[in-house]
């Protein structure tokens, strides 16, 4: 793999952690406006309204907006099929976030499960950017 493309591959780093970062702030907006139902809409104008005024929900966003613009730099470098199973790592990455920060289980199957994508996005990073 080149210098060139290991360098690209790094951005991932922003990318997935801006992105994940970003799930656990909508996460956290949404347990505190509760659930979202299409099914009628005098509900649903009032969790919009109560949607725009959470900060935790612009948090998000931003995380997402700042993780997409790393990944357009990281996708304008190297092949597609080499970078997007990368974001795999994510997973990974927001299994151990939600325990840490927001409490939720670590059940042992997501271990294994997280094992078993680490595993397919070293596989992946072996494979070398092939063009």
């Amino acid at each position: 793999m080149s210098r060139e493309t290991i360098t690209a591959l790094l951005w991932l780093i922003p990318a997935i952690l801006l992105s994940t970062t970003g799930e656990l702030f909508l996460k956290r907006g949404m347990n505190e406006i509760g659930s979202l139902d299409f099914a009628s809409v005098e509900t649903i104008v009032p969790t919009f309204i109560r949607m725009i005024q959470n900060y935790n929900l612009w948090l998000g966003f931003a995380g997402f907006m700042g993780g997409s613009i790393f990944w357009l730099s990281v996708i304008s470098r190297v092949p597609l099929s080499l970078a997007y199973p990368m974001l795999g790592l994510g997973y990974v990455i927001i299994a151990i976030e939600s325990w840490l920060i927001l409490g939720e289980g670590f059940h042992p199957l997501r271990v294994v499960g997280s094992v078993v994508v680490g595993i397919g996005v070293a596989l992946v990073g072996l494979s070398g950017a092939e063009k």
